[in-house]
This record gives C-alpha cells, sequence and structure tokens, in this order.
C-alpha cells in the first residue's frame, strides 16, 4: 500500500504544477518534443524547465531519451495504469483557453528547426560548437 501511495503523491506533485501541466498537455499533443522546444513552450531557463522534467520523470509520468546533444521526452502513455489517468488529464484540458493557447504556440515552435531554438535560447553560444 504504501509504494502504490508514495506513486499516487509522485503523480500528483507532478500535476499540480501549472507548467508541468502544460508540458503534459504539450507531449499529449505531439508525441515526442525536445527539451528546447518545452523550455521555449513554457518560457523558462534550462535549469528550471530541466528540473520540472525531473519531476515529471521521478513520477513515471514522462520517459526521456538522449539522441546526440539533444533530450527527447514523451508521455508514458502504454502503462496501463496511467494511461487511465492521462485520458482523463486530457479529457479535462480539451476546452481549456490556455491550453489552446499553447497548442498554438507549439505549432509555431515545431515549425522552427532546434538548432534555431537552441541558438535563440542560448545566445549562440550553444549550437556553434
Amino acid at each position: 500500500m504504501r509504494a502504490k501511495m508514495g506513486k499516487l503523491t509522485a503523480i500528483f506533485k507532478a500535476l499540480s504544477d501549472r507548467n508541468r501541466l502544460r508540458i503534459v498537455s504539450a507531449l499529449m499533443r505531439c508525441n515526442e518534443l525536445c527539451a528546447c522546444r518545452l523550455t521555449e513552450l513554457i518560457q523558462v531557463t534550462g535549469a528550471t524547465a530541466s528540473r520540472h522534467m525531473g519531476v515529471l520523470i521521478s513520477s513515471g509520468l514522462v520517459d526521456s531519451r538522449k539522441d546526440g546533444r539533444w533530450v527527447y521526452y514523451r508521455l508514458r502513455r502504454e502503462q496501463n495504469d496511467l494511461a487511465t489517468l492521462i485520458d482523463w488529464v486530457e479529457a479535462q484540458l480539451s476546452n481549456d483557453p490556455d491550453v489552446a493557447l499553447d497548442a498554438k504556440t507549439l505549432e509555431r515552435i515545431t515549425s522552427r528547426e532546434p538548432e534555431d531554438l537552441c541558438r535563440k535560447q542560448c545566445d549562440e553560444k550553444c549550437c556553434s560548437e
């Protein structure tokens, strides 16, 4: 019982923050997003985005994978107990005006190459190497 309660606590903690909920919503819309696109969406520093992603990964809601210098994130929908929760969250957010605004922003962000976003976020330093 304790392990299950701990897992639930971690999941609800992860979903209790507005920016993390925005990230989850973005990952519902896109199968996978790189860190720079998520950082651009929620308009925080890379370190802050990384902390949010750490909470989401620790909760078990999100997986990450590294591909070269890029880190990609996706929801863990394949787990039955999480799939139901993710579907419920998606239904709750379906008519939210902030989510609709994020969807438009996400469209603009995903139309850009990750290198362009990285240059913008890092003032040309990180991608020139």
